[in-house]
């Protein structure tokens, strides 16, 4: 298939995308308006959607190894485009995200987060917030669930070195959770930046669990290597070659 068709079919890929997030969310949104369940299904549909279409329309195929958790945890995870959100989010049963407060007023987007869980904070409180959130879980007024985060803090092309920030090793320590690193290669077929998507078989991967209660620089030491090394290992076999740096 020529570039020039493939680029085609991923430009349609992309706006149909938001089309579909619209009409789910649209169609959706009375019964998400009393049940948080509502929105935890309406979003695993999108995610689920969003994913079967890839396959047809652009040829990427998704392929999950390891054991997705379905416990109380959080997931430290490798973070390359869009589409590993929507990976990750639709392969566990309960995913949430620590989000800015602003996103709480975007359309369809933000109501959708606040319902499943999503955590809103402010800058800088982010401590307050958590602390919040395991107080209701506590108390039975939240969903205990999977609370996905991205070390590096955003996207990162395969190849790029990026610092992992140690506010995720601040979160480990205060949250006192076990941790799944997950490690990908979908920026091989799906770039930061532009229109174009590659077809092919990318990988999601759930690595080995880390126990709660490690220090917390050798708990940063430990996903960074876990992460990377996998992560590298899936870009290679996906035919990722780095640029030798001079």
């Amino acid at each position: 298939m020529s570039y020039a068709i493939q680029w085609v079919r991923s430009l349609v890929f992309n706006l149909s995308m938001y089309v579909v997030m619209a009409v789910i969310g649209i169609l959706w949104a009375p019964f998400v308006l009393f049940s948080s369940r509502a929105a935890v299904y309406a979003c695993h549909l999108y995610c689920h959607t969003i994913i079967w279409m890839a396959r047809w329309m652009i040829g990427l195929k998704i392929e999950y190894r390891g054991t997705p958790p379905t416990h109380e945890t959080m997931i430290a995870a490798k973070h390359q485009s869009f589409l590993d959100v929507l990976a990750i989010y639709g392969a566990v049963p309960r995913g949430k995200f620590i989000m800015k407060r602003i996103l709480m007023y975007a359309p369809i987007l933000g109501w959708f987060g606040l319902r499943v869980g999503c955590i809103p904070v402010d800058r800088g409180k982010r401590g307050a917030a958590i602390i919040k959130m395991l107080a209701d879980v506590k108390a039975g007024a939240a969903q205990p669930g999977q609370l996905i985060i991205y070390p590096q803090g955003t996207r990162v092309a395969p190849g790029v070195d990026a610092k992992y920030k140690t506010g995720t090793g601040a979160l480990y320590r205060q949250l006192g959770q076990s941790c799944v690193p997950v490690a990908l290669n979908i920026g091989v077929f799906w770039p930061k930046r532009g229109v174009y998507r590659k077809p092919g078989t990318a990988v999601v991967e759930f690595l080995e669990e880390i126990k709660p209660g490690l220090p917390q620089k050798e708990f940063m030491e430990l996903i960074e290597t876990r992460i990377e090394a996998a992560s590298n290992r899936l870009n290679a076999e996906a035919g990722f070659v780095p640029i030798e740096k001079a």
